[in-house]
């Protein structure tokens, strides 16, 4: 498949074409060390908070910071590494795309290299100090900007702060008379 321009990303198939492309290129010219040969690509047209996502699987005894030997390294579920990494998945969220400008979306996935390089060194990933450095030599953001609006708002019922943003019904909204913001101590209104 030919990779589409920017400007004619109209399907799911071609924003992967696009964004792998994208991809190798920051690999080659910001030096960011994976290999793009264990990993899986995926458009999700569900997510409502994160703009992409890597799939990953749990290593309990992995640790960010220290390098994993990937000929021992156990998956939570029992499995055990041949050498390499295990495969993970970089989800795209298409409603991200459609929202984001080109250097947002860039952005974001320069973001997931910096989870991809970690896991792969790692056997895990984070957001904490050498997340944040890696992404300030990447040019990226510890978090993406938001692209959707959430579907419930919490607020404070004595000062009317904002406490908490829900994008699906959950314990909290259902049960929010149960709650007291941090603010004040008062009831919670759920808008």
């Amino acid at each position: 498949m030919t990779t589409p321009s920017y400007d004619d990303i109209a399907a799911h198939e071609d924003l992967l074409a696009w964004s792998r492309a994208y991809c190798k290129e920051v690999r080659r010219e910001w030096v960011v060390d994976v290999r793009f040969d264990l990993v899986e690509w995926e458009v999700s047209t569900r997510a409502k908070r994160r703009a992409a996502a890597l799939k990953r699987p749990k290593i309990p005894a992995a640790a960010v910071g220290t390098p994993i030997d990937w000929d021992t390294a156990e998956a939570a579920n029992g499995r055990i590494a041949d050498g390499r990494p295990f495969p993970a998945t970089l989800s795209l969220t298409w409603d991200a795309f459609e929202t984001f400008d080109r250097a947002a979306w860039e952005s974001t996935l320069r973001h997931e290299l910096v989870h991809l390089e970690q896991y792969q060194r790692c056997g895990t990933t984070d957001h904490g100090s050498e997340f944040k450095a890696r992404a300030e030599e990447l040019d990226t953001e510890v978090h993406c900007e938001a692209f959707s609006d959430p579907k419930y708002v919490l607020r404070c019922e004595a000062c009317d702060g904002v406490v908490a943003h829900r994008y699906r019904e959950c314990k909290l909204v259902r049960r929010a008379e149960e709650y007291r913001s941090s603010c004040c101590d008062a009831m919670l209104t759920v808008e």
